[in-house]
């Protein structure tokens, strides 16, 4: 399975209702045995866009 986001999992309560509890518990399995990778650098969807 893989699952793709563009936000930090310090800010998933917010996706959640801010329920903290959820959002932990749904992160623990997640991510147990899970590897994380994290891509950074400009978007490619915006690379058209003119940048002033």
């Amino acid at each position: 399975m893989i699952v793709t986001t563009n936000r930090a999992y310090k800010h998933w309560p917010e996706i959640f209702n801010h329920d903290t509890t959820l959002t932990s518990a749904l992160l623990d399995r997640l991510l147990h045995h899970a590897e994380t990778i994290l891509i950074e650098g400009k978007s490619y969807r915006m690379k058209d866009q003119i940048e002033a």
